[in-house]
């Protein structure tokens, strides 16, 4: 049985949520493959949501605000507590995503 590692499942959650975190904000730009390249993205689409006066997209904004959180703690943080932080993660994602669209 394979183990699967802190990175395989950031780019797991990257290759899940990125194409439509940047739909979002109108980015094509190629961004790197890193962990802390996915979060900044994260960070950058809950800011522009943020700052508009639509309802639906400052929740979203909050909903993502959460995710980077815990996609932060999940890459500092001890072993044990990934697997849950990054579920954590991926459910605000999937949240925010589907609020802002």
């Amino acid at each position: 049985m394979a183990v699967q590692t802190r990175t395989d499942t950031f780019a797991a959650l990257r290759d899940c949520f990125a194409t439509d975190l940047a739909a979002l904000i109108g980015d094509q730009a190629q961004r790197d493959d890193t962990p802390n390249a996915f979060i900044d993205l994260v960070e950058e689409v809950r800011d522009v949501l943020g700052s508009s006066s639509i309802r639906a997209w400052q929740d979203a904004s909050e909903d993502l605000d959460r995710a980077a959180s815990y996609l932060n703690d999940a890459l500092t943080g001890v072993d044990g507590d990934q697997r849950s932080l990054l579920a954590q993660a991926r459910a605000h994602l999937r949240d925010g995503i589907e609020t802002a669209s």
